[in-house]
């Protein structure tokens, strides 16, 4: 079993967090091929958006997964979560399933909560991730309210990351049903945020890999 996995921007703990999280769901008989352009993230920065030539570099990654014989594809970045979305009938009729890590998250946030803290270090996360769970509120036949929490924090170590995440979700309590991390590389302070807010707390890792064990069964390769 291969697994494509795309990053925009990574980190070796991140990396180790998500294929930990994939193993568990899908077993340790895995191997994972990763690809990563952090230009296409600071392009988005840049211009607040994922522009036409960003999207054709994630698409590119794509695609050598896909060439690389992978059976499905992880995406990582929340920022092109709606980028990736705009591909997923070509991927289909390839046979290669692309997931978003997000995606599941954003439904259980809406299934448990109606009013939803958001948090996230970049503007070009924050709104798209807001643009899903408004999507999937839709779908499901519910009403909700996003509390923004965009937190000054990008590039920070581990020790002050937590620390600037816990302070910004402690404004959202008796406010929030639930706290949702917009970045992957945020899911090590979910526990600690919860323990000092005592609001429930999402990240996307162990909801991606739940997402994508349910791609393959559905396409008969696990």
């Amino acid at each position: 079993m291969k697994i494509g996995m795309v990053y925009t921007g990574t980190t070796p703990e991140l990396i180790e967090f998500v294929e930990r999280e994939v193993k568990l769901k899908i077993g340790k008989d895995v191997s994972f091929l990763n690809y990563a352009d952090a230009t296409i993230l600071g392009e988005a920065r840049e211009h607040g958006y994922v522009t036409g030539k960003a999207a054709a570099r994630l698409y590119a990654l794509y695609m050598q997964a896909i060439a690389e014989d992978a059976d499905a594809i992880l995406n990582l970045c929340s920022s092109v979560g709606e980028t990736a979305d705009a591909i997923q009938d070509a991927a289909n009729y390839m046979g290669v399933p692309i997931v978003r890590v997000d995606e599941e998250m954003c439904r259980e946030a809406v299934r448990r909560g109606k009013t939803i803290a958001a948090l996230a270090t970049l503007p070009t996360t924050l709104e798209p991730t807001k643009n899903t769970l408004r999507r999937v509120a839709r779908e499901m036949g519910k009403e909700i309210t996003l509390l923004d929490g965009l937190v000054d924090a990008f590039g920070a170590d581990q020790e002050v990351f937590k620390k600037l995440l816990i302070e910004k979700a402690s404004e959202f309590i008796n406010k929030a049903d639930i706290v949702l991390l917009c970045q992957g590389s945020m899911a090590y302070a979910e526990t600690v945020i919860e323990e000092a807010t005592g609001i429930p707390t999402l990240s996307s890792p162990r909801f991606g890999a739940e997402a994508l064990k349910k791609a393959l069964e559905r396409k008969g390769v696990l």
